[in-house]
């Protein structure tokens, strides 16, 4: 797809929303072309050569009619507009976040979260406008066919020896947006830069700070920002320059109009109407090839943004982009796509087929940077089974869990649910089929409430339920604001257990199949841990369970325990069977025995 096609889909999405906006914006520019034969009326009248038949003050009422006309057709234009470009805006970022979504974890973004805002803001912004500015060629095209076609009529030769001098330097200017376009690709690159080092530092304050890396961090942004400064500055001075030619060609042609005219005024063969219609169009003629310009600029811009955008897919085809998906922008769409989301929750979608067995067999990935990972990894899931992944640092537990969940690209293996083949296993291990809660839990600046229900519905007591399941009851009553407690940026307002268990609720309060905890209770007493464990047996009933861990309140619980070392499976099978024949095993357990 070139960047010609990926403007053309754009516009199609809601074609008849952009038919009205050209529609609109079309007879605005249009509209002078009636103020400027009342302006030529009002003079000729004004130096008694007119031969209007309403008199000055008709002409005057008349012009007032015409620009009040005009201020409602500009109201009208700007709503059609912000309607026409916020959709493909919105469309733009859906499409993106849509597919970054869809992809493993581990290939979901190929730049810094700071580059990827700057693709998500700023690519975007400039298609939007590539986009708006195309309803204008339309109208002022034609526009200046008919205000050609009355200045011609008026005097040819003025009209051809005024205009055609400005059109040359005008269009020779345009020519200059080439390097324009280089300057803004280079000052779009040093923001995203600058951009993701302010993310990463943020990230890991911590981090900076234990190893003294103060000093050479502020270095590095230093030079960023000063980069970003010097690419800025040549950005702005080139359409600044560009700017002011288009700007500064209005005054010329009205110099011209004024040593040319000045002579023909004198043989009587121009008018003082004559030359206040010139001087009326001519503004709107040069605005018009001003503004193709920056349509031609801002194309070439967004062809720049398009590129980058693309990069984002990393592979996938461009039309990932433009694809004609809704974007529920009102309450009744929004309602309708709830309610599907309820009917798919409830387990009632006709794809929805309860965990009977789950099969995981040759299983395999590989970290690209590292070479390691996990390799032929055989697992098999009962309904209503506790099994647990166990081993040592780098065993690849989490690898194991992640691969089975799709949140790493499989490099091997099939994944089976009830026999059935899973192709897609990120789009497929979703609520209600399962449940994750990560190693680190990722919670957000947000009320504790909503850091637990994340959009989902609040019904039955699903989220007093899921709080008691998650030992999470007697915590709430002692936070300042209660459920409704803003937590502050990941948590960083509840302890290490509180953050766990909050992750745990969030997960327990969406009714599933296959329930998966990596490491959940590393941060919980050995009592918090035993309550969650039995809450959890009383309040699922036959849910399954697939556990990351080394503590023996989880072990001992275990129908099945699978044994990791170097990506392999080392040993598998209950807790005293292990401890007999596993020296591997006995150190783990015994090992949390000196830790205790």
């Amino acid at each position: 797809m070139n960047t010609y096609s990926f403007l053309y889909r754009l516009i199609r999405y809601r074609f008849g929303i952009y038919l009205i906006n050209v529609l609109a914006w079309t007879m605005i520019h249009m509209a002078p072309i009636v103020p400027g034969l009342l302006t030529k009326a009002f003079f000729d009248e004004l130096a008694g050569s007119g031969a209007s038949l309403v008199g000055i003050w008709g002409i005057i009422a008349l012009f007032v009619a015409a620009s009040l006309g005009r201020v409602a057709l500009i109201i009208v234009g700007f709503i059609t507009d912000v309607h026409s470009r916020f959709r493909i805006g919105m469309l733009l970022r859906r499409n993106m976040l849509e597919h970054v979504l869809k992809e493993p974890g581990a290939k979901a973004i190929p730049v810094s979260p700071g580059e990827a805002i700057s693709h998500f803001r700023d690519d975007v912004d400039q298609t939007e406008e590539a986009a708006s500015w195309s309803v204008d060629v339309f109208g002022m095209i034609a526009f200046a066919v008919v205000s050609s076609y009355i200045l011609i009529r008026i005097d040819a030769m003025l009209t051809l020896l005024v205009f055609v001098p400005l059109i040359v330097v005008v269009t020779a200017a345009q020519l200059a947006t080439a390097r324009l376009q280089k300057y803004r690709a280079a000052s779009r690159e040093a923001t995203a830069k600058v951009t993701g080092a302010i993310s990463e530092m943020f990230g890991n304050v911590q981090a900076i700070q234990i190893a003294r890396a103060e000093k050479r961090l502020v270095e590095r942004f230093t030079r960023l920002s000063e980069e970003r400064r010097r690419t800025m500055v040549r950005d702005r001075l080139m359409s600044e320059a560009l700017d002011s030619v288009f700007t500064n060609s209005v005054n010329i042609g009205t110099g011209l109009i004024l040593l040319l005219a000045g002579y023909k005024m004198r043989a009587g063969a121009f008018t003082v109407g004559d030359f206040s219609l010139f001087v009326y169009y001519l503004t709107f003629v040069t605005q018009l090839i001003s503004n193709v310009g920056k349509f031609m600029t801002f194309f070439k811009q967004m062809s720049v943004g398009f590129a980058r955008l693309t990069s984002l897919l990393q592979g996938a085809p461009a039309q990932v982009l433009t694809a004609f998906n809704p974007l529920y922008l009102n309450k009744r769409d929004t309602k309708s796509a709830d309610d599907k989301s309820d009917a798919g929750a409830d387990g009632e979608g006709p794809a929805f087929e309860r965990l009977g067995r789950l099969e995981a067999t040759g299983l395999t990935y590989r970290y690209p940077e590292s070479g390691r990972g996990i390799e032929g990894i055989d697992l098999v899931l009962r309904r209503g089974s506790f099994t647990v992944i166990t081993g040592t640092i780098g065993s690849g537990k989490t690898t194991l869990i992640r691969t089975l969940l799709g949140l790493l690209p499989k490099e091997a293996g099939n994944i089976r649910w009830n026999g059935r083949l899973v192709d897609k296993p990120g789009d497929f291990f979703v609520p209600p089929r399962s449940a994750y809660t990560a190693q680190i839990p990722r919670l957000y600046s947000d009320k504790l409430k909503d850091n637990i229900l994340l959009g989902y519905p609040q019904r039955d007591g699903n989220l007093q339920k899921a709080i008691h399941s998650a030992v999470l009851e007697d915590d709430v009553p002692h936070l300042q604001e209660g459920l409704e407690t803003v937590i502050g940026p990941r948590g960083i307002k509840l302890s290490g257990g509180q953050a766990q268990r909050t992750a745990a609720a969030r997960m327990l309060v969406r009714d599933a199949e296959l329930y998966v905890f990596d490491d959940l209770s590393s941060a919980l007493d050995v009592e918090t841990e035993r309550k969650l464990w039995d809450r959890m047996f009383e309040s699922r009933g036959d849910a399954t369970c697939l556990v990351v861990s080394h503590r023996k309140a989880a072990l001992a619980r275990a129908d099945h325990i699978i044994l990791m070392n170097n990506g392999r499976i080392e040993a598998e099978g209950t807790a005293e069977e292990l401890l007999s024949r596993s020296s591997s095993f006995r150190k783990l357990w015994n090992g949390e025995d000196e830790e205790g």
